[in-house]
């Protein structure tokens, strides 16, 4: 695959977004593949749980061996769903923020989703969407304090709270790649339409599912004030040049008017 091409597969999309990063759509979440073809690589986040063999078939083709490690920006249901699977043929350590472990070791759940934020069907049975912490016992630890990420030279971890109190995004430095989860998505999530016909734009965190909006305001200016240059985030397609450099500074900017939902039971 040439850079920014893309493999339509049915209810799956393959894009290699840059050198070293592929994304993989799982039917309206995205997972990254961090790695250089036939060497040591990492996952990114697991997507929904019907996609295993899916995850598996394209590390087959492209590495040829199971990931150093897997690395969740956070662990929502949909970011998540392949990972019980993932391990158990893998073998392989997870790492996660020291906030998020909570929800992935048995002792909490997240909130449920919130209907009353509005913007379309995605939203509005948002309360039917898995939101029960996941128990990964001993197969998932905090990442390093120093921001690098297992298995993953170049690459290091920033916390973009908000979406979640440990979510994390990915920077690489050498080239301002970005992986960022969450912590705003190219897609209007809320809506079905705009999720089944990947309409771009960049966009907020899903609202329905956000719950600290202050600090999802301030990870999305930190992460503008780091000028990423192509991005891949949790839902929709990647986005390069100023297409993301132009609309990430005035979502930014303007984040209480394009991001904020005017009511929701997560506003404070």
């Amino acid at each position: 695959m040439e850079s920014g091409s893309m493999l339509k597969t049915g209810l799956t999309d393959t894009w290699e977004v840059a050198s070293g990063i592929v994304g993989l759509r799982t039917l309206f979440v995205n997972v990254a593949f961090l790695g250089q073809a036939g060497g040591d690589w990492v996952l990114v986040d697991a997507g929904l749980g019907m996609f295993a063999g899916t995850i598996r078939k394209l590390a087959r083709e492209r590495f040829g061996r199971p990931p150093a490690a897997i690395i969740l920006t956070h662990g929502h249901f949909d970011h998540v769903g392949t990972l019980g699977e993932l391990i158990e043929e893998w073998s392989v350590p997870v790492f996660a923020h020291l906030l998020e472990l909570p929800y992935l070791t048995g002792e909490g759940d997240y909130p449920p989703g919130d209907p009353s934020v509005g913007g379309g069907m995605m939203a509005e049975v948002s309360p039917l969407y898995p939101h029960r912490g996941v128990n990964l016992g001993g197969a998932v630890s905090p990442l390093p304090e120093d921001g690098s990420v297992p298995g993953a030279q170049g690459w290091r971890w920033v916390h973009t709270p908000g979406h979640t109190h440990g979510h994390i995004s990915l920077f690489r430095d050498a080239d301002k790649a970005l992986i960022a989860g969450d912590a705003f998505i190219t897609v209007k999530q809320e809506s079905a339409l705009s999720v089944v016909q990947q309409s771009k734009e960049i966009h907020g965190p899903p609202t329905y599912f956000t719950t600290d909006w202050a600090a999802a305001e301030k990870s999305v200016a930190m992460l503008a004030g780091m000028k990423p240059l192509i991005a891949l985030t949790g839902h929709g397609l990647p986005v390069s040049g100023a297409e993301l450099t132009g609309r990430l500074e005035d979502l930014a900017d303007h984040f209480k008017e394009m991001a904020v939902p005017d009511h929701g039971k997560y506003l404070s």
